[in-house]
């Protein structure tokens, strides 16, 4: 193979991981805005897919397990999670996401990470699960129950 057919190679190929790159984006957008729309109560929540079913996770007390164990508050079956993966703590200053020792460990815009606060909007990588974190600030909401499909936690 000649040289200008391997750059031509590897420019489809980088291109093809753009767009992939761009998808995803696209698609955590939507499920982002999905779970905004369906949000009715001020809050602090976690928002992912889970297979093709959007979860949205009311952040309601002062720390929220995540994992692969029985006993976690937001538990995913699955190998590339440990047991006691990841924690979020409401602490004075706002909430935190912790990495609680894990093997494969907690990302944030590709870093991993041991601590970090947690924003409106940020995204964050436990295993093969993309979660986001949802904060809704409204001054007069309806005081029905919480989102359909949610966990009190």
């Amino acid at each position: 193979m000649d040289s200008k057919t391997n750059h031509r190679h590897l420019t489809t190929a980088h291109s093809s991981g753009e767009t992939e790159a761009g998808a995803d984006l696209q698609r955590e957008a939507a499920v982002i805005a999905s779970a905004r729309r369906t949000l009715t109560q001020p809050g602090d929540y976690l928002v992912f897919t889970d297979g093709d079913q959007l979860r949205i996770v009311a952040l309601a007390g002062d720390w929220t397990r995540i994992g692969r164990s029985t006993a976690a508050d937001v538990r995913f079956d699955d190998s590339t999670v440990s047991r006691r993966h990841a924690l979020i703590t409401r602490e004075p200053d706002g909430l935190k996401l912790l990495d609680d020792r894990s093997l494969n460990g907690v990302f944030v815009e590709g870093e991993r990470v041991d601590r970090h606060p947690l924003n409106d909007g940020d995204s964050f990588v436990i295993g093969r699960y993309r979660l986001n974190f949802v904060s809704v600030t409204v001054a007069a909401v309806d005081t029905g129950a919480l989102p359909p499909g949610s966990l009190r936690v």
